[in-house]
């Protein structure tokens, strides 16, 4: 197939003293089988090597940004997604990594369907053992997903791909550090279909650097999300008593976590 006749997918990438890990996540880009891609690479005022080691890799594909000051998380996606010319995004960490047919697979099934959105299972992987596992053992959900993702959320961003015309009229909501692609992918679930691909073509890696500190943004975030959207989903009609059971969790989690750090 001519390359002319296949839709770019832009990739976008985040980065904030990610040059740790940043050289497989650039090598699984340029190793897939799909190449009409572009990556986005914003650079939010990382103090490492990030930028030269992504430049290291010497391909027009490639496309740095860099923030004048740093930026939550989401702003930054926000920003990074309006660089985007694809018809498709994808995001990519550059803790994580992607199987070789990620993007094919994909762009396949959304050009096929004639639908917005597709995601997969994905591995995680354990930095410290170097040992993987599907991450979700069940099958995932199809089309009419909201009710299954409220049970029991199951979308990483990395697995996902998605339209551009989405972002048009829809952004993260930049008040997040953490839970803002759920958020996201929550209220999408409301207006789109989406399709799951079983298999998993990603790699989420494990590493838990300054986790007790981020479980307590992660409660708290959770309570304001479920404070400003209760009442709306039981006007839908959807349960939300498996995320306040999950939400009791991460606050009993987090409390533990605190008192035996004052020990």
């Amino acid at each position: 197939m001519p390359k002319i006749n296949l839709p770019l997918i832009s990739v976008i990438m985040n980065c904030h003293n990610g040059a740790r890990y940043l050289k497989q996540s650039i090598k699984s880009l340029l190793n897939q089988k799909y190449n009409n891609w572009e990556l986005i690479f914003w650079d939010n005022k990382s103090t490492d090597s990030s930028k030269k080691i992504l430049l290291s890799f010497k391909d027009k594909r490639i496309k740095y940004f860099k923030s004048k000051n740093f930026l939550s998380l989401y702003k930054a996606r926000n920003l990074a997604i309006k660089k985007a010319k694809g018809k498709y995004v994808s995001f990519l960490d550059t803790d994580d990594w992607w199987a070789s047919n990620k993007l094919k697979d994909q762009v396949s099934i959304l050009e096929k369907k004639k639908i917005n959105f597709v995601y997969s299972n994905f591995y995680k992987f354990d930095n410290r053992t170097k040992t993987k596992k599907i991450n979700f053992q069940n099958i995932l959900p199809n089309k009419n997903t909201t009710q299954s993702l409220l049970n029991n959320y199951n979308i990483g961003i990395l697995s996902v791909m998605i339209k551009k015309k989405i972002f048009d009229h829809k952004k993260f909501d930049e008040k997040y550090n953490i839970i803002g692609d759920f958020d996201f992918f929550i209220k999408l679930s409301l207006e789109e279909e989406f399709i799951c691909i079983q298999k998993p073509l990603a790699y989420y890696r494990i590493h838990e650097k300054n986790f007790s500190r981020k479980i307590k943004i992660y409660y708290n975030e959770f309570k304001i999300w479920l404070d400003k959207n209760e009442n709306k989903f039981k006007k839908l009609n959807y349960s939300l008593l498996n995320l306040k059971l999950y939400y009791l969790k991460l606050k009993i989690k987090y409390l533990f976590n605190y008192v035996f750090q004052q020990r």
